[in-house]
């Protein structure tokens, strides 16, 4: 879920059709965490095949993976590796309320309460078999995945820092502690969205967050701005009780690092500077590759419908869209070429 920087943070608007010819770096666990709590039925139950594994994710890669390469994007999904021994805590926490969830959901699903789908979202979860199928699917469709040896949006960031990638796609704002210089939100959820438990709709458009530009908007480094969010909580803490991202700011400004912030408060944050430091020099790769290939339209087809049960005829009319917009990427190899 990372920090939640949301009011300090200034998000520009921009059209998909800007990141034209850009190289995505996308945070994989965040965009099927998305997949899996938005793409459910209306009593809040995921899309499942004949033998109850659940699909929601393969669906959402499948139709909106191809509507960013349609749009000129060339996604690269990034995957978590091994968490640091500090998030541990988080982990079991969010366990703890995804089971709570999940008890809430049968219980008001089988009322018909509206609240069903609410507690289904919370109550999703990664399991190995629903990650090593997106590798699968990704792969088929010759979307490259990256295996990030720690957090993935400490790769992605890398990514972005080292030239290899114009931004991360991530919902949260991690990827800027992280270091990096551009990050594009809602890009896997754009279009028209119904809000939880409303019959309301809201149009959501992609948001590039630029980490310099917000630095200097804010008149603080990189490391005071991942001071500031340990003091407002991370995956890594919990933070400073009654500190929200407006007061946690003010009081970075006024003392220059998390050291003075809590000397002033009498307070203290159990590991401050290992999280810190994380954030400042994570676990990363150099050794990745990065390639676009044709897809597989027969494995595609195998994959998605002989096992787990789509329709031959939608999949078949996303493969002519996903094959169209790949061969009018061979038609530009000079960008998108292997890196």
């Amino acid at each position: 879920m990372g920090s939640d920087l949301k009011d300090i943070i200034e998000k520009k608007e921009i059209e998909l059709r800007e990141l034209f010819g850009k190289i995505i770096a996308i945070d994989a666990y965040n965009t099927l965490y998305q997949f899996l709590s938005i793409i459910r039925q209306p009593d809040g139950t995921p899309l499942m095949d004949s033998q109850g594994n659940i699909t929601s994710h393969l669906s959402g890669l499948l139709y909106r993976t191809t509507n960013l390469v349609e749009a000129g994007i060339k996604p690269v999904f990034v995957f978590d590796g091994k968490p640091p021994e500090f998030k541990a805590q988080t982990i079991k926490e969010r366990a703890e309320i995804r089971g709570w969830s999940e008890i809430q959901w049968i219980a008001a699903r089988a009322l018909g309460e509206e609240d069903a789908f609410k507690y289904a979202q919370a109550s999703s979860r990664l399991d190995d078999q629903i990650i090593g199928d997106a590798k699968a699917l990704l792969k088929y469709m010759g979307i490259p995945c990256i295996q990030a040896p720690s957090e993935g949006e400490a790769q992605a960031a890398f990514m972005a820092i080292n030239g290899d990638a114009n931004a991360v796609g991530s919902q949260d704002y991690d990827a800027l502690l992280f270091g990096a210089p551009n990050v594009v939100r809602n890009l896997t959820i754009t279009g028209r969205r119904k809000l939880p438990g409303k019959n309301v709709y809201v149009d959501v458009k992609p948001e590039m967050l630029e980490l310099n530009p917000i630095l200097d908007a804010l008149s603080i480094t990189s490391k005071q701005l991942i001071d500031t969010a340990i003091l407002v909580g991370t995956d890594y803490n919990e933070g400073i009780k009654g500190i929200g991202p407006k007061t946690a700011l003010r009081l970075i400004q006024k003392h220059g690092s998390i050291e003075g912030v809590l000397a002033e408060l009498n307070d203290c944050i159990e590991n401050f500077d290992a999280i810190r430091d994380f954030f400042l020099y994570p676990e990363i790769t150099s050794t990745y590759k990065i390639e676009w290939q044709e897809p597989n339209e027969d494995l595609i087809i195998k994959f998605l419908c002989n096992r787990h049960d789509f329709s031959e005829e939608r999949v078949e009319k996303v493969l002519v869209r996903l094959s169209e917009a790949s061969a009018q990427k061979q038609k530009t190899l000079d960008q998108w070429g292997s890196k």
